[in-house]
């Protein structure tokens, strides 16, 4: 399948459009064409090879909302018309033991990304969103639901399910006390589903001037992490903390808030996250966790979920022609909270 995209042709390049061939559809299949398309973080770092493992032409997206166009005849999910997504992944093993649990972003043999990855059948790079169709396995195709605004639902598949998951894991529900560090991308995510959940969520921020800002997206409160006497009067006052901070920062003054079992979850910063002091940890048997997306079914709950709550992302839409503008401003963290590209603004190849 003929397409067009946008593409980075080095770490140093603006992106630039990109004709290229998708492959052909296959029994499995479904080909979509993308009306929408995310800005995440990750595709700036991976455009410009931040994590040293960039193919180009790099076509960057994995927060991909579409329209089917074709299906393959053994496809019985999805139908031509519908309104689908794709996030992170579009293959796994589907055999292993963590593929079986629905947990395919853990998968024992490594999951494919939707870029960076290569295609398992054919063997080519994948190449993401920021292009105007896909094919992608049945397995990994979720159903948009009807009450989600498809123009802002994009996020979801990566800011919303990073954030989701940790928090699903982690049991929280009405009354658990829920701290989020970061106010961007993914931090209003985790007040906006948290708070959804029934938790008394409580931002963590350097300065006050964003407590107006946290409270609209449904916090409870804001905690000023700068204010020495505000901290240690917080002590103990949080079950899970979601840290989305997506650069090098210390986490040691975050975890004497945590309770008793509490847990402090990585979802922003992939490397080094400063020293780390074990005291903490081990006064009050508290954790230091991780947590990448979600698996397939988790994402589909989590959709399903967003659906029910009436819960979207902040975004604001631009032009396919107007993504490197956007990524200064994403540097700046100057967009509130999430862009989306209006994929009609791409041409057809």
């Amino acid at each position: 399948m003929k397409t067009i995209g946008y593409a980075a042709q080095s770490s140093d390049s603006p992106l630039a459009p990109f004709p290229f061939e998708r492959r052909a559809l296959q029994a499995g299949d479904v080909a979509m064409e993308i009306l929408y398309c995310g800005v995440c973080h990750s595709d700036l770092h991976y455009a410009r090879n931040d994590w040293g493992f960039t193919q180009y032409p790099a076509v960057p997206g994995h927060e991909i909302v579409g329209r089917v166009t074709a299906v393959g005849p053994d496809v019985t999910r999805h139908k031509v018309g519908d309104h689908v997504a794709v996030g992170c992944l579009v293959d796994a093993c589907m055999e292993c033991d963590q593929c079986e649990k629905g947990e395919e972003q853990l998968c024992r043999h490594g999951s494919t990304g939707t870029y960076g990855g290569f295609e398992p059948v054919v063997g080519t790079p994948t190449r993401g969103g920021y292009s105007k169709h896909i094919v992608v396995r049945e397995e990994f195709v979720l159903r948009v639901p009807d009450a989600l605004d498809i123009a802002k639902a994009a996020p979801l598949l990566c800011a919303g399910i990073t954030t989701y998951s940790p928090l699903r894991t982690w049991g929280v529900k009405e009354g658990t006390r829920v701290g989020v560090i970061g106010l961007g991308g993914l931090g209003h995510m985790a007040v906006k589903l948290a708070s959804a959940m029934g938790a008394h969520v409580t931002v963590l921020s350097r300065s006050d001037t964003k407590r107006a800002d946290a409270v609209a997206l449904g916090a409870d409160g804001l905690l000023v992490s700068s204010d020495a006497g505000a901290m240690a009067g917080a002590v103990n006052s949080l079950d899970l903390i979601i840290d989305t901070v997506p650069v090098e920062h210390d986490i040691q003054p975050y975890l004497p808030l945590l309770d008793v079992d509490g847990t402090l979850v990585l979802v922003g910063q992939i490397g080094p996250v400063g020293t780390l002091n074990s005291v903490p940890l081990l006064m009050a048997r508290r954790r230091v966790s991780g947590s990448p997306i979600g698996g397939i079914a988790e994402t589909q709950e989590m959709l399903d979920f967003c659906a029910e709550k009436g819960v979207l992302p902040d975004v604001e839409m631009i032009r396919m022609d107007e993504i490197n503008q956007a990524y200064d401003r994403l540097i700046k963290a100057d967009v509130r909270y999430r862009f989306v590209i209006d994929m009609a603004s791409l041409q057809a190849a």
